[in-house]
Formats: C-alpha cells, structure tokens, sequence
C-alpha cells in the first residue's frame, strides 16, 4: 500500500507559479513510477506529467515548457513546478503511483486526494 499526499495548490494570477508537492509512503520510492494528473469541472482526467526513476520523463503537449516535473527520492516526495500558469491550468490535480512501472506513463495503483490549482485571468 502506498499513501500518497499532495500538497501546494492554490489561487495564482495568470501568468504566475506553483509548486505541486507530493509526500509517499514506503521504502522504494526511487523505484515508483510517479504521475501528475488534473481534471477541471466537466472534463475527463488528463495526465499531465510524468516521471519514471529519474530519466524518463513525459509531458503532455498542453504544458511542455512551461510545467518541470522532478523527484527527490531522499524525501520520498516528487514535485510539479507550473510557470506561466494560464486559466484553463485550473483544475484539481492528483498525483499517482505505481511501484512496478507496469504501465508507464499512463497507468497508475495508488492515487492522492489531489489539490486544488485555481488561476484567475
């Protein structure tokens, strides 16, 4: 079982930043493939980055170069840093994870409570 907690969301203007965190449980984190995914009101669940150990990396086409995911195994805990934040960034957003990398990036075992990311035009 892993437990997963997102944390960092909030109301942000657009054009501003934020940074998603979010804290696992267990001792192989390293080894988990980790996602981020949002859903805005109305919409399906959309994966919006990923990372598998720490060279594989994917982004959705809707954030390349504006969002950078990242991990820091020490602190069982990986990051989404969102710049240049837009009004339809707006959603909740769930991390996820999968300790056998089975189906990457796409999906996922365990999943977080999410957190929400409100950006005001």
């Amino acid at each position: 079982q892993v437990h997963l907690v997102e944390s960092g969301g909030g109301l942000v203007q657009a054009g501003g930043s934020l940074r998603l965190s979010c804290a696992a449980s267990g001792r192989t984190f390293s080894r988990y493939a980790m996602g981020w995914f949002r859903q805005a009101p109305g919409k399906e669940r959309e994966l919006v980055a990923a990372i598998r150990w720490s060279a594989d990396i994917y982004y959705a086409d809707s954030v390349k170069g504006r969002f950078t995911i990242s991990r820091d195994n020490a602190k069982n805990t990986m990051y989404l840093q969102m710049n240049s934040l837009k009004f339809e960034d707006t959603a909740v957003y769930y991390c996820a994870a999968d300790p056998y990398a089975k189906s990457w990036p796409y999906e996922y075992d365990y999943w977080g409570q999410g957190t929400q990311v409100t950006v005001s035009s």
